[in-house]
């Protein structure tokens, strides 16, 4: 069955864990664009493709690199960022409307946490979301009915302004419950084919682990 919330022919490879799981595999062997954040292009190379584009500050990426691909350079010092939105702004300028962003999780922790929570600021600009090797982070800005499975394993983290929850259709409901530290909605599982947040204030950041 397919989990993805939605396609995008567009994907953003940055320099974490390369994929692994059949899904992010194949959302990337089937991407008609391959923006790599910097040293990720390495890995791609590795894999046996090419990036369409190489966007960073180029500060891990090889000399071979550097020079076999200089026409697919987009370099940005902004030290102000990370390579990741240096990314996504690359792709909004380009015109795109959504994005698959692989390879943000799986070294560095405080990458990570600042990855993932940074999916909220794109959402505002495009949809997008963000798969790991073992899941999908996807960014709630508003209340939804989730597509989902049977037993699927779903955790919830609110950012910024506290969020009063209200769920349907998950094992361990939750009634207008503020999620005021990020353990508090973890580790809950979808009853059916879909579960629905409700809430009127708040960003959320969902995963929802693959099957």
């Amino acid at each position: 069955m397919n989990q993805l919330p939605f396609e995008s022919n567009v994907v953003i490879l940055c320099d974490g864990s390369f994929p692994k799981h059949h899904i992010p595999l194949s959302v990337l062997e089937n991407a008609e664009q391959i923006i790599c954040c910097d040293g990720a292009a390495d890995k791609l190379i590795e894999y046996g493709m090419e990036p369409t584009f190489i966007v960073g500050d180029l500060d891990s990426v090889s000399e071979q690199t550097k020079t076999d691909f200089a026409d697919r350079i987009v370099l940005n010092t902004d030290q102000e960022t990370n390579d990741q939105t240096k990314a996504v702004e690359f792709v909004i300028n380009s015109g795109a409307k959504n994005v698959i962003i692989l390879g943000a999780t799986g070294k560095r922790e405080d990458h990570t946490i600042g990855n993932i929570s940074l999916l909220l600021d794109y959402a505002e600009k495009l949809e997008v979301i963000s798969i790991s090797n073992s899941g999908i982070f996807r960014p709630v800005l508003q209340s939804q009915t989730i597509p989902s499975f049977k037993g699927q394993q779903v955790s919830i983290f609110s950012l910024g302004i506290p969020a009063a929850i209200t769920s349907k259709d998950l094992k361990y409901p939750l009634k207008n419950t503020i999620l005021n530290s990020w353990w508090m909605g973890t580790l809950n599982e979808c009853l059916g084919e879909s579960f629905s947040l409700e809430f009127e204030k708040g960003k959320l950041i969902v995963f929802q682990k693959f099957a």
